[in-house]
Order: C-alpha cells, then structure tokens, then sequence
C-alpha cells in the first residue's frame, strides 16, 4: 500500500528515532493503519488503528507524517 518510513537523529541529544506508517486492509474488509516506532537499531513497539475506508486510514496516516514531521522526523 502507501508506507511512510520517518527517522529522527539528533547526536548532540543521542537520539536515533524511527516511525513507521503503513495503510493496509483488514481480514474483514476494513483498513488498518499500522504503526510502529523506536529506537534505530532496536524492536519498537506496535499500534494499529482500523478504519472503514481506505480513504479514512490514509487521511489518519498524513495527519500522523504532518505531526511527526513537526515534531523533527524527516523521510529516509
């Protein structure tokens, strides 16, 4: 589908981020927006949000890349 992969680096503050998004559909007709974040280099954690259209999740996942790319994260 549409993935979104966001990275946040800051030596100065040791600090290596990453945040995933990714639109995809469900076993049951609906679209799940995946997300996941972290420490570079380690397992992250996991949260899905399921939406009823895939215009619905994909509005979620812009709304998400707009605030973390306010927040500092910049596409790899």
């Amino acid at each position: 589908m549409r993935a979104v992969h966001l990275r946040r680096i800051d030596a100065a503050r040791n600090m290596a981020r990453y945040y995933a998004l990714d639109v995809q559909p469900t076993l049951f007709g609906e679209w799940a927006l995946m997300r996941e974040w972290g420490r570079i280099g380690q397992g992250g954690q996991q949260r899905v949000a399921v939406y009823g259209t895939e215009g619905e999740a994909a509005a979620a996942l812009d709304r998400q890349r707009r605030v973390k790319e306010r927040r500092g994260y910049r596409s790899r």
